[in-house]
């Protein structure tokens, strides 16, 4: 059945198949790296739900076979609805396509092509048996959902984004240093979904020295407990009784490669110690090798909780994919800002963010944002009658 030729009630029921899809997959961010999250729903002949699923963890059935379990007989002749493109491989479970071919299934509406080389080619496989074909449904919220793995498999690194809380001047702490609590209770269970979503939580070392923080998720019933780093250069913030070294979560301490073994005796093997080299210039360590290293163990998708000189340095290095920000209704008028030196020196140099999204949590205020896509290469400002005034 052609795009073009579906009957709009048809079209309609696919969508809202879609849409179902597409928030079915979001209850596996967090524990299918380094797969990507999929939603299904198999609709039978009559444009009827009959089954649904999701893929729930890596090496697990995907989602495809959970929905189609659902569906049993009911599955013949009907459509499946499926948030990315069908696999067509063999890996630790055998591929969509074939089982969407053998439970007799006559149409399958896809959102996103798969990139991946060894996966992608379901759709092919599905059309040469007869099956009517169609991607791109909804592609754009299923891209959004399934944002770390794309990322992943198209910049070989994690997907990362940069939480912080702030008061509406901009002041993470107060001029004592004092930070707990800035933002409401609610926004700060909501960072605890944010850890559950993500495979690793990371920090550096002053935020480790200021707040000793625990970067484990609480309060999210079945949450997997995403990989806690921190970014300890001079392996001197992450000090015995850290409770980063508590045991409820796996922890990382990633440190300067130059330091002599014994620079982390001091954690008794409770963390896994990653060396790494210097960023150039010596201050701090090399963002992209430490996403790079973080990549190679399966990590997917990074919250990157703090601090400030941290953020600066994957804001410097183009390496923060969005932007989460809790804003409280205070002023504090002093105290240290959300964001340290990270390369830009003028206005023009700014990094632009889209706002992706604006919610009210609590008393405070959430704010998602993405980076602007870049303008076109040869492309120019537009050339304007008189000079700007200067901000007062």
């Amino acid at each position: 059945m052609a795009p073009e030729t579906a009957a709009p009630a048809v079209r309609e029921r696919e969508r809202d198949a879609m849409r179902r899809a597409v928030a079915l997959a979001a209850r596996g961010l967090g524990s299918t790296s380094p797969n990507p999250v999929v939603g299904c729903v198999v609709l039978d002949a009559s444009g009827r739900i009959a089954g649904e699923g999701w893929h729930r963890r890596a090496g697990g059935p995907h989602a495809e076979v959970h929905a189609l379990a659902g569906a049993g007989e009911a599955a013949r002749g009907g459509t499946a609805v499926v948030t990315l493109e069908p696999c067509d491989h063999t890996g630790r479970t055998g591929p969509c396509s074939r089982a969407l071919i053998d439970a007799g299934i006559a149409r399958v509406v896809y959102a996103v092509a798969d990139p991946t080389p060894d996966a992608r080619g379901g759709a092919d496989t599905l059309a040469a048996a007869g099956i009517d074909v169609e991607g791109g449904l909804l592609e754009e919220e299923a891209a959004e959902v399934n944002a770390a793995w794309l990322t992943s498999v198209r910049l070989g690194r994690p997907y990362v984004r940069w939480k912080y809380a702030a008061t509406l001047d901009g002041r993470t702490a107060a001029a004592d240093g004092t930070s707990r609590w800035i933002t409401s209770s609610p926004a700060r269970a909501d960072v605890h979904r944010l850890r559950a979503e993500a495979d690793a939580v990371l920090v550096g070392s002053g935020t480790a020295r200021a707040d000793d923080p625990h970067l484990a998720v609480r309060g999210v019933p079945g949450a997997v407990q995403p990989l806690r780093v921190v970014a300890d250069t001079e392996a001197t913030a992450v000090k015995p009784g850290a409770r980063v070294l508590d045991g409820a979560a796996p922890t990382l301490i990633a440190v300067a490669d130059d330091l002599p073994e014994t620079a982390t005796a001091h954690l008794g093997g409770r963390a896994e110690v990653l060396p790494l080299p210097r960023a150039a210039g010596g201050r701090g360590l090399d963002v992209a090798a430490l996403l790079a290293a973080l990549h190679a163990r399966g990590v997917r998708s990074v919250l990157l909780e703090g601090g400030a000189t941290l953020a600066g340095a994957f804001v410097a290095a183009r390496a923060v994919d969005r932007v989460t920000a809790y804003l409280a209704p205070a002023l504090l008028g002093a105290g240290p800002a959300a964001l340290a030196e990270a390369g830009i020196t003028t206005v023009a140099g700014a990094l632009r963010l889209t706002v992706a999204g604006v919610e009210r949590i609590g008393p405070d205020l959430r704010i998602d944002a993405v980076p602007a896509p870049a303008p076109p290469a040869g492309s120019a400002p537009a050339a304007s009658a008189a000079p700007e005034p200067k901000e007062s």
